[in-house]
């Protein structure tokens, strides 16, 4: 097992950093085998490149703009993940985007690639999370935490059981 969860997000534009706080609260609440690594990329874009390369799973936390409610966790695989991305929240999007693009060139784009996005409530210039969004973190970790059961992980949960 190769997987990297890679939580994406500007912690200065509310809502925007959910990917970034869905990492980290993943980080908190579970135990994840060997093989797996969870990653905060902030708003970095082709430095990342060498994290994502030759993965067996990519899996991006991260905003995404959509024509659903505000906190609806929307999950993408493979091919509709960079397609996605043409509506861009934040320059984040773009770096993603061309790191995408060049592990395709190189030949070390992840074997899966999946996307589990929140849609944000405010983009605005403030730190911390609206409470739509905060409602959402523990549905797209639970998201997340299925995903990789169902390549085989055994993932733990370190303190008392969430109601998922």
């Amino acid at each position: 097992m190769n997987t990297l969860i890679l939580g994406i997000g500007n912690l200065l534009l509310s809502d925007e950093a959910v990917g970034v706080r869905i990492v980290e609260r993943l980080e908190r609440d579970f135990r994840f085998p060997e093989g797996v690594e969870l990653m905060d990329g902030g708003t970095a874009g082709m430095e990342l490149m060498e994290y994502m390369a030759s993965r067996d799973h990519l899996i991006v936390a991260d905003a995404v703009l959509s024509d659903s409610a505000p906190g609806s966790v929307i999950t993408l695989c493979d091919d509709e993940v960079p397609a996605f991305f043409s509506r861009k929240i934040s320059p984040h999007q773009l770096g993603l985007c061309d790191v995408l693009s060049a592990l395709h060139l190189t030949d070390e784009f992840p074997q899966r690639l999946t996307l589990v996005g929140v849609v944000p409530e405010s983009l605005e210039p403030h730190i911390g999370l609206t409470s739509a969004i905060e409602a959402a973190i523990p549905v797209a970790m639970d998201r997340i935490v299925q995903l990789l059961r169902n390549d085989g992980c055994q993932i733990e949960h370190k303190g008392a059981v969430h109601a998922f």
